[in-house]
């Protein structure tokens, strides 16, 4: 039986008041937004050389939105605008099916592991916003016509590539997201695997094309951050250096313990103490490695001699991602003068209070949330052919592909780099059920 028009409506008011309140909790819990060091990095792109380490692309959106807010509110509107925004679009699309559904979706926009992250401005959240309003976008025109349909899919596209500029790795994923948005319908398999390597090729294109040519980016080449990282592991499982240099041997000795090679982050290899000297020899002035090619031989050459330990150390790192308590937020800084806006803020500090009280439990494991992408994914493929279920198995398999890039390239283990697959958890698993329902 279908749901009374009267039962409908209500059920939509319902919807646009928690939109609306949801929306308004976020400006109150996180005003202004949350500036962290990358974030201040970023805004210091503005005005100054951008450089590739961080996303130019996000200095350069930031500079176009500047002016309506300047500082941390334009950006903070910006994604908690992405952020409702694509909820409420799911909402109103799922409550096409039943009404009660959107409801479901607006309060699962609530939860602690999507919520607490709206208001702090990272690339990884301003990412996940973007891809969720462009696949919610695709999934809320999808039976629309030709008229409607066909300008959204290509706006949705660009806002793909723009989440491909924001976060390089992101490249592997996208394939999959824009065949959905070039096909929103439903989704076939095949066409995913033949956009696969052509995407990742065109992605890789544009992100060059982009940074160095279009914004004129500086090369900070991040991407031997993964080297320098995979080097310290291989030299820690194989207890041989794996470094193209010569450390005095009480260094050298420090590389096969537990007090250089921490699974968490390469940082202890950059600017920790005692094994901070790593980087300091790699960019030593007269005698550069970092940057260079002599870097890219020396990881492929320790990678193809230790294949064994490579995959230790990259399962050992996975395996701190996935199943062990990670960094959710910064707020270890709460106490700094710049900070006083935010431990002053009693709704602030209420998010943070649920937060410590959840950070420890599986909501903030990203294995968790990887879990339930892979479970909405194969619940919904059965349902592909219809426009629920494409869109349940187009955004939960993006964020599946999204998790696993860090395998290889992942240097820290922190919570946002899974927000998107919570994301996409949720979306998808709403629209699972929709699809469940059109089927019945």
């Amino acid at each position: 039986m279908s749901e009374r028009p009267h039962a409908s409506a209500a059920l939509r008011v319902v919807i646009a008041a928690l939109l609306t309140a949801g929306f308004a909790l976020t400006i109150a819990v996180f005003y202004p937004g949350y500036m962290n060091i990358d974030a201040d990095w970023v805004y210091k792109g503005i005005s100054g050389m951008r450089g590739d380490w961080q996303s130019p692309v996000m200095s350069a959106l930031w500079g176009f939105i500047d002016p309506i807010a300047p500082g941390s509110m334009s950006m903070f509107l910006l994604m908690a605008a992405l952020y409702w925004g694509g909820f409420a679009l799911v909402a109103f699309t799922v409550a096409r099916y039943a009404a009660w559904l959107g409801v479901v979706t607006v309060l699962l926009a609530f939860t602690p592991p999507a919520f607490v992250f709206i208001g702090m401005i990272w690339r990884d959240v301003l990412f996940a916003g973007v891809w969720l309003c462009a696949s919610a976008l695709v999934f809320a025109t999808a039976n629309r016509s030709a008229a409607v349909r066909w300008p959204t899919q290509i706006f949705a596209v660009a806002l793909i590539a723009l989440g491909v500029l924001l976060r390089p790795n992101a490249i592997f994923a996208a394939p999959i997201l824009a065949t959905y948005a070039m096909w929103p319908s439903e989704f076939h398999w095949k066409r995913a695997v033949l956009i696969l390597i052509p995407g990742i090729l065109a992605s890789y294109a544009l992100i060059h094309s982009v940074y160095y040519t279009v914004l004129n980016a500086e090369r900070q080449y991040p991407l031997h951050s993964v080297f320098v990282f995979d080097l310290g592991g291989i030299s820690y499982f194989s207890k041989t250096s794996q470094f193209p240099v010569v450390f005095p041997p009480e260094q050298n000795a420090m590389l096969f313990t537990g007090k250089c090679y921490n699974p968490t982050r390469w940082d202890y290899y950059w600017h920790i103490p005692p094994c901070d000297f790593v980087m300091q020899r790699l960019e030593r002035k007269d005698d550069r490695i970092f940057g260079t090619p002599r870097l890219v031989d020396a990881w492929r050459d320790a990678v193809l001699a230790n294949p064994i330990a490579y995959l230790k150390h990259r399962a050992t790192f996975m395996r701190t991602l996935l199943a062990e308590p990670l960094l959710v937020l910064p707020v270890l800084e709460l106490s700094l003068p710049r900070r006083q806006v935010h431990a002053q803020n009693r709704f602030f500090m209420a998010m943070i209070a649920v937060h410590d009280a959840l950070q420890p439990t599986w909501l903030f494991f990203i294995g968790f949330w990887l879990a339930v992408a892979t479970a909405v994914c194969a619940l919904a493929w059965p349902l592909r052919a219809a426009p629920p279920g494409a869109f349940a198995v187009s955004v939960s398999g993006s964020a599946i592909v999204y998790v696993l890039s860090y395998f290889p390239f992942g240097v820290a283990a922190d919570f946002r780099y899974g927000y998107w697959c919570v994301l996409a958890s949720l979306a998808g698993a709403v629209a699972l059920l929709a699809g469940r329902r059109a089927r019945a």
